[in-house]
């Protein structure tokens, strides 16, 4: 029994295993009440500058989000102190209320296309700071954001 679940466990380990990933990290939101005045900071140490990236904004929300959108500021500072600031929609739910993220019981985790195969033109740490922009002081039912950059499907 110990032998075969030793098995299984390293199967997954392996299959779970993201070669095309550098970075993902996601933020809990406290009480899944995300208040306009908290920024999320996601550091990024980027070392290969010739290398070109997807970087991706992600959310998890409840069923129980009453928007089909996400509005965010995003902005992205390098290490030399310059930053580009982005306000971005992330489409979370069809015309008809479905959700369209991936769903684990009633959390749906949507990843959302923020900058395309772009190179990081400095080496050292990149902060992306995330904001909600929905005009609510108090958005409900936003349970964890988060930030992937990947190696983009065409260089894979």
């Amino acid at each position: 029994m110990k032998k075969t679940s030793l098995i299984l466990l390293s199967l997954l380990l392996c299959l779970s295993c993201d070669k095309y990933g550098v970075y993902e990290k996601f933020v809990s939101i406290e009480g899944q009440s995300w208040n306009s005045s908290s920024i999320l900071h996601f550091d990024v140490n980027m070392a290969d500058t010739s290398q070109a990236y997807d970087v991706l904004l992600s959310v998890r929300n409840t069923g129980n989000y009453e928007f089909s959108n996400l509005y965010l500021f995003v902005t992205a500072h390098s290490p030399n102190g310059s930053f580009v600031r982005d306000t971005v929609e992330i489409i979370l739910a069809d015309e008809h209320g479905k959700w369209l993220g991936k769903g684990a019981a009633s959390v749906f985790t949507t990843y959302h296309p923020y900058r395309k195969n772009i190179k990081f033109p400095l080496r050292g740490i990149y902060t992306f700071d995330i904001e909600q922009a929905m005009w609510i002081k108090d958005l409900k039912s936003i349970t964890d954001i988060g930030l992937r950059i990947e190696i983009p499907v065409s260089q894979r």
